[in-house]
């Protein structure tokens, strides 16, 4: 059997378990030639777990028009505020601050981040982890 060509590789964030075809990811998913209705069972029911919160997926589509969707791990910024229960990160990270974080809480942030980073050293992706959290106006404790 000969491989399925690939015709375009396109990236999404949508809410775990929770995705709807309804705008911005139906026409993002028609655009590119995916099917919406068939796509958001698909994820939803890979993502039930997550329970609304916003996930990457990478999607392959085919020639025949079939495709495939890699669940990638939530945003950073968006672990540091379910952490910090916050809403959002600061408007000026530098004067305001929003929150704070445990040197704790940024390790089981970076583990969980760990294959989604350019690193396979827990301490650089802790180091990637507090940035992103100081960018956004929470300070790291520790």
């Amino acid at each position: 059997m000969a491989a399925k060509k690939v015709t375009k590789q396109f990236k999404i964030m949508a809410p775990g378990g929770k995705a709807t075809p309804a705008p911005p990811i139906g026409p993002v998913l028609g655009a590119n030639g995916v099917n919406p209705g068939q796509f958001i069972t698909k994820f939803n029911d890979a993502t039930r777990a997550l329970n609304g919160r916003v996930v990457g997926c990478v999607i392959t589509v085919y020639s025949d028009r079939s495709f495939d969707f890699e669940i990638k791990s939530s945003p950073t910024s968006v672990l540091i505020a379910a952490a910090v229960k916050i809403e959002k990160g600061s408007g000026r990270p530098n004067t305001e601050k929003v929150g704070k974080i445990s040197k704790a809480q940024v390790k089981a942030i970076a583990q969980e981040k760990l294959k989604d980073l350019n690193t396979s050293n827990i301490d650089a992706a802790m180091r990637v982890v507090a940035g992103t959290a100081r960018s956004m106006g929470v300070t790291v404790e520790g």
